[in-house]
């Protein structure tokens, strides 16, 4: 049976990782909004081509556009054993669209997996990055802290910095428009009955043993 997976969570929920699991578990492709943009573009598809008329404007690509991408992306052969979606559906409207093209396509959806974390959680996670000025090593505040106090593993630098989107306002914001766009989405995939909530806030082994179950309950 094709597992036709959603992938859903926040900014820092751990979603790549546990995306990159089910792809070497299961061989389905891992499809991201970015990369099918990118591939459309790239093979000059009809939508690909009406996708960069706005993206080169720098305006943001309207629903039916990118859904046409999604279905596009969908019609492939790589998609018959299954396919784990990313960054898509944002919206109730893409998620009706998406219900009704999975439905055209005979490839209805199995589950959609949600990474849930305190947003507490993440933002600790995601504020605690800082680099070092001189040679530009990344530490983290809660995992991987310098050797030796305010002093660089690689280059003995004493100077360290924050970019500005690993600030505590920008996190904050990002989190915050996240979530108002998620809350819908798991309310709608809830009532379908096909959320399955997993614990975040747990080992990253400990994740995937959770996701893993699920998968080979369906």
């Amino acid at each position: 049976m094709a597992l036709n997976l959603i992938l859903m969570g926040l900014p820092g929920a751990g979603k790549g990782t546990q995306a990159q699991y089910i792809v070497d578990e299961y061989h389905i492709p891992h499809i991201s909004t970015g990369d099918m943009f990118r591939e459309a573009m790239a093979n000059e598809t009809e939508m690909g081509l009406k996708a960069k008329e706005f993206i080169d404007k720098g305006d943001l690509v309207p629903d039916d556009v990118t859904v046409g991408i999604v279905k596009e992306r969908l019609s492939q052969p790589d998609t018959e054993p299954g396919f784990l979606l990313d960054g898509f559906p944002r919206t109730l409207a893409q998620a009706d669209a998406l219900a009704e093209m999975t439905d055209v396509l005979n490839k209805p959806l199995s589950a959609v997996i949600n990474i849930d974390v305190d947003p507490k959680v993440l933002t600790d996670r995601l504020t605690g990055r800082f680099i070092c000025k001189t040679c530009g090593a990344t530490y983290h505040k809660l995992y991987h802290m310098p050797k030796v106090p305010g002093t660089c593993d690689v280059c003995g630098g004493h100077e360290f910095y924050q970019r500005d989107d690993d600030k505590p306002e920008a996190v904050k914001n990002r989190l915050d428009v996240n979530i108002k766009m998620n809350t819908p989405l798991v309310s709608y995939y809830d009532e379908r009955n096909l959320l399955h909530t997993v614990n975040g806030d747990q080992e990253i082994d400990a994740v995937w043993q959770d996701v893993d179950a699920i998968l080979r309950s369906l």
